[in-house]
């Protein structure tokens, strides 16, 4: 199978390509377009009963961000860590200042006191090399529609996120032998793990019954891996994501692909769609890239990084869509899937 990582890209959407541009703005994540203020916590969680499989001489460490209805109180967090940054900037050899994406606007609060209320939760799994800062224009879309949403960072499969001891690195990223199989085994147990903890934790108030989860690309296959690993989880999203494996799950699951991701894997869902007894449903999103659905998309234009840029890479990436409808789009379409499901 192909890797996923021939179509992955960081937030800049490149490829180790020397990039000259100039921010002339500060960069902003679009408006939620829900009626709630929302906060953000983000956590340190360790699973002390399982070694990481890419590093086994660690526990298995999470940097999860969660999104939700909140009194509108407190500053707004950083998008990025300045480490993180700093990190992304010099590896993809962008002229821009290296706090840059830490500076992004965005529309949380920090550590904001959370609203009453039991909430649906919606899971969301990034994809091969990216951070679950990628993810965040949907789930501040979804959070300010009534959700708690959780972003999850797989440790070690994204480049540069930041623990409380430091960057951590991807060890997967780059690997001879294609990791993605396991990685994908292995972040369907993390899944199951963060739900376990959240569930605890009366802070988020979910309702246990109304949980559901979504990806890219990596993040599409593991949430179809969760699901039939955890039927705590009652229907998914899988955004341009092959299967591993055989799937067969009796639950709602929507697909929607760009045409990159359909070129490559659409075998994989062509030869899982029989065994998809639930609810189903398959979009192609014409003239849109393999991260259309990121923030990426519409940072790289605001960054005015998309003229300095390969066009395969843009093609590839991005595609000839307008960025803020494509994302407009997958956020429509993710909360109205997850609205109508959490509504049963």
């Amino acid at each position: 199978m192909k890797s996923l990582m021939v179509l992955v890209a960081v937030i800049a959407g490149l490829l180790g390509v020397p990039t000259i541009a100039k921010a002339a703005t500060v960069p902003a994540l679009p408006a939620t377009g829900g009626p709630f203020p929302i906060g953000l916590r983000t956590l340190h969680l360790t699973d002390q009963a399982r070694a990481d499989p890419w590093v086994p001489e660690k526990r298995r460490e999470l940097m999860v961000n969660v999104w939700y209805p909140a009194v509108p109180v407190g500053r707004a967090p950083l998008y990025m860590t300045r480490a993180e940054s700093a990190a992304a900037i010099a590896g993809r050899k962008l002229d821009l200042p290296p706090d840059t994406l830490s500076k992004v606007r965005v529309h949380s609060r920090e550590n904001a006191p959370s609203l009453p209320g039991r909430r649906p939760l919606v899971l969301l799994s990034p994809g091969a090399g990216n951070n679950r800062m990628t993810l965040t224009s949907i789930a501040e879309r979804l959070a300010a529609q009534g959700f708690v949403v959780a972003g999850i960072d797989h440790a070690y499969e994204a480049w540069a996120t930041e623990f409380p001891d430091g960057l951590r690195q991807c060890v997967a990223c780059g690997r001879p032998n294609d990791p993605w199989p396991a990685a994908i085994a292995n972040r369907a147990i993390d899944t199951s793990f963060v739900l376990d903890t959240l569930l605890k934790d009366s802070r988020w108030s979910i309702d246990a019954t109304k949980i559901g989860m979504g990806g890219h690309s990596a993040g599409g296959s593991a949430t179809a891996a969760a699901m039939a690993a955890d039927r705590r989880i009652k229907a998914g999203v899988n955004i341009d994501g092959p299967f591993f494996g055989t799937v067969s799950l009796d639950r709602p699951l929507l697909l929607l692909a760009s045409p990159i991701g359909q070129k490559y894997y659409s075998p994989t869902w062509d030869e899982t769609w029989p065994r998809l007894t639930g609810p189903k449903e398959r979009y192609l999103l014409e003239n849109s890239g393999h991260s259309s659905v990121t923030d990426s998309a519409i940072l790289v234009d605001q960054l005015g990084l998309r003229p300095h840029m390969p066009a395969a890479e843009i093609e590839n990436q991005y595609g000839s869509i307008d960025s803020r409808w494509a994302l407009d789009f997958y956020r429509d379409r993710l909360t109205a899937s997850f609205k109508q499901w959490s509504a049963r």
